[in-house]
């Protein structure tokens, strides 16, 4: 039987509000040993905010990370899925636009976080990718 998403993903993903300094987003990241923190208002999903969106979009082009705020910089046109949906359905949408992250939300309020690092586990413990992910965060 095919697994759910809801069995994969991460649950109760590190989240923060619109007006969050980088420096804090990077802390928290840091802290759990993660790449990325939800962007959310009002409990609702605004945005995502990645490692690789805070040097690219504020490091390298000079921005004051301890003035400029996630919702500066955060991608808000997600992917999104459901924890109903089959983890096929995952790999599908990663491969589709292209992420290796993908909020999960019930309705639009995020529950958990899918990664490819959970998929690869989850479809094959022995890969490369499984071994990488199961590594403790870089400090």
């Amino acid at each position: 039987m095919p697994q759910k998403v809801n069995e994969v993903m991460t649950p109760v993903p590190v989240a923060v509000p619109p007006d969050t300094s980088l420096t804090r987003a990077g802390d928290l990241m840091r802290q759990h040993g993660i790449g990325d923190v939800l962007v959310v208002h009002d409990g609702r999903l605004r945005g995502m905010v990645t490692d690789r969106d805070i040097v690219v979009r504020a490091v390298a082009v000079d921005r004051d990370v301890s003035a400029t705020t996630v919702a500066d910089i955060c991608s808000t046109e997600m992917v999104t899925i459901p924890p109903d949906a089959d983890a096929d359905a995952a790999v599908q949408l990663m491969r589709r636009h292209a992420v290796r992250r993908v909020p999960v939300v019930d309705g639009d309020r995020p529950i958990g976080m899918v990664s490819i690092g959970d998929l690869a586990v989850q479809r094959d413990e022995r890969s490369a990718l499984a071994d990488i992910s199961a590594e403790p965060p870089n400090r």
